[in-house]
């Protein structure tokens, strides 16, 4: 029986067109990890593959734990990209800053 935590892992990582072995890859984990936190109940995962899943997969740690859906996916994706943002260098969010006003004048 799986869980929601593995039915979000899984289902992420099928919209985005990974394998079991290509996110273990990308998350420094084992695929037999991976199909372990889609599969077991209940999943045992570390907070750091917790993270690196959550980064690879474009979303929170706290949206892949959230088992009531009071996290929704997009909020996850925006906060995600914030913290991506926010290690992003100077020049870079000066550029991104610049689009985003571009489209908004668009409005």
């Amino acid at each position: 029986m799986a869980t929601a935590l593995g039915d979000k892992i899984r289902g992420l990582r099928k919209e985005r067109r990974l394998t079991l072995d290509k996110l273990a890859e990308l998350t420094g984990s084992s695929k037999s990890y991976i199909w372990e936190l889609e599969n077991k109940t209940p999943p045992r995962p570390s907070a750091e593959k917790l993270s690196r899943i959550a980064d690879e997969l474009g979303v929170t740690i706290e949206y892949l734990l959230d088992a009531e859906g009071t996290v929704t996916e997009e909020d996850a994706a925006d906060a995600a990209f914030y913290r991506k943002y926010r290690r992003m260098d100077p020049s870079t969010k000066a550029k991104l800053r610049s689009l985003v006003d571009i489209w908004d004048d668009d409005d």
